[in-house]
């Protein structure tokens, strides 16, 4: 039988209402209060990051490939099929974008029209259906944001009209709406509309005339290693860059939640390690009759430090426990059901976003139980200056 294990659980589970077991309770419970808020604290972080640079990379790939100086470039399909060879890359779009004025009955907006490859799948989209057209005529057909449509009163199905400005003078296009996007970011919901890619091309009396390449990965690759390769395939004068580097503010943004998280995580830390340390010393100031009769009765220091190692153990791993059960809980609740709503206007999306990563967990549950071990040895270090006689007097 293990003598100290005995001595431990039965001093912290205890029925009667002791005390000791009110103390034991309350560092449970504030155990379990810091694993589930570090565990809400991960999830949550991961999933705005997770979700707003989701919604960056399906507008414009996660690499964009343009010529050096910026301007614009060729379309080389000699050039597209090294692309696609090379081993992360998923999808290729040559896209274009040109300044317009959209106009429907008597309402004007300023816009960007982005060009796209006719039949390509528009991202975001949540009404109507994609551009179509057969594979060597100009689709005449326009896809809008929903928060542009409702601002305009443009239903699905009507005709408006783009007005560009090209060498002077301006160019009319006549198109008609097929299809509502929406994807929560503003810069892109109220400036951009997606139209044909050869419809911006005939504008500027050049058919191969592109503003670059977007370039979605395979999940598993790293973008910094991806550019690297992409870049060996291209020509002189084009170079491959992560989309990071065009929208640095965004993607600012996102490492600022990291920085916030760590230091969220670190105070619920340090919360969890004092609050474990008051208690054990609490516990030893109690049971200081006990130390000084067991020390009488012949029993070593190292027996005496294990008792209240075992029961730390105790209050740790229930704490931790429950803190998992809380923490993935409320995780799992918020991630099927969406029960957290939050304005989408400033957060870019409707619901507060979760998204739990395995190792994290283990990473949380090894590193509060390591804190939690390192921290118990400084109480039972004062046990050694605990004697029978001064027992008699402490009591």
């Amino acid at each position: 039988m293990n003598t100290a294990f005995e001595i431990a659980k039965r001093i912290s589970f205890q029925k009667q209402k002791t005390y000791t077991r009110f103390i034991v309770r309350l560092s449970i419970g504030a155990t379990a209060i810091s694993v589930a808020a570090i565990i809400l604290t991960f999830s949550i972080v991961n999933g705005f990051q997770e979700s707003i640079a989701s919604k960056v990379y399906s507008f414009w790939g996660q690499v964009r490939v343009s010529s050096i100086n910026g301007t614009h470039m060729l379309r080389n399909e000699t050039v597209e099929k090294k692309m696609m060879s090379v081993r992360p890359v998923q999808t290729i779009s040559p896209f274009i974008t040109q300044s317009t004025v959209l106009s429907y009955k008597q309402d004007i907006e300023g816009v960007n029209a982005k060009g796209i490859p006719n039949n390509e799948p528009s991202t975001f989209l949540i009404a109507g259906r994609n551009i179509t057209s057969n594979k060597d005529s100009i689709s005449k057909e326009i896809i809008l944001s929903k928060e542009l449509a409702h601002k305009l009163n443009i239903p699905l199905g009507e005709d408006v009209r783009l007005y560009f400005l090209n060498n002077g003078a301006v160019q009319q296009r006549k198109l008609k709406l097929v299809g509502l996007f929406h994807s929560g970011i503003d810069d892109y919901d109220k400036q951009f509309v997606i139209v044909d890619l050869k419809l911006i091309q005939q504008l500027n009396q050049n058919n191969q005339q592109i503003e670059g390449y977007a370039i979605t990965l395979k999940k598993e690759w790293n973008k910094e290693v991806a550019v690297n390769m992409i870049q060996k395939s291209l020509p002189a004068n084009t170079v491959a860059s992560t989309i990071d580097d065009y929208y640095p503010q965004i993607f600012d943004w996102i490492g600022v939640q990291t920085v916030n998280r760590n230091v969220t995580i670190t105070i619920m830390l340090l919360i969890a390690i004092v609050n474990l340390l008051t208690c054990l010393f609490i516990l030893m100031l109690e049971r200081v009759n006990m130390i000084g009769t067991l020390t009488a009765l012949g029993a070593s220091h190292q027996l005496l430090r294990k008792v209240f190692l075992y029961q730390a153990s105790f209050i740790s791993w229930t704490g931790i426990a429950i803190g998992c059960f809380v923490g993935l809980g409320l995780s799992f609740l918020q991630q099927f059901t969406g029960w957290i709503q939050l304005d989408e206007t400033a957060y870019f999306m409707k619901e507060l976003p979760i998204h739990i990563i395995p190792s994290q967990i283990v990473l949380i549950i090894v590193s509060t139980a390591a804190l939690s071990y390192i921290s118990f040895l400084i109480p039972t270090l004062w046990i050694k200056k605990i004697s029978p006689a001064q027992t008699i007097r402490f009591d």
